[in-house]
């Protein structure tokens, strides 16, 4: 497992920008899949996107795709997600996860950070 710390959420109009920000500490990050997932008030918690290891490989949700951006950087221990054009639907709390595989199932992640809260005004 790896520790992990979100950051970055704030409130921002439509169509604005945020890029959030996941610390890490533990010495196996750079082997973790690092993923973003978000959850709405009364909604069930649900995938944005994820990055391999190696930051060679990203996948996105369909709602998110074009405009949401994850990256990484080992050597700061540290991953990104750039959020570009926010809409009203993209509020949320979002969590920053590690996993040992591959995966867009929230249920394959052993480490979340303690979210950050994303507010789009109309």
């Amino acid at each position: 497992q790896v520790q992990l710390v979100d950051s970055g959420g704030g409130l921002v109009q439509d169509g604005g920008s945020l890029r959030l920000s996941c610390a890490a500490s533990g010495r196996t990050f750079s082997r973790y899949a690092m993923g973003w997932f978000r959850q709405a008030p009364g909604k069930e918690r649900e995938f944005v996107a994820v990055i391999s290891w190696s930051g060679d490989n990203t996948y996105y949700a369909d709602s998110v795709k074009g405009r949401f951006t994850i990256s990484r950087d080992n050597a700061k221990n540290t991953v990104y997600l750039q959020m570009n054009n926010l809409k009203p639907e993209d509020t949320a709390v979002y969590y920053c996860a590690g996993s040992p595989i591959w995966t867009t199932k929230d249920k394959s992640y052993d480490s979340w950070g303690q979210g950050t809260q994303v507010t789009v005004s109309s």
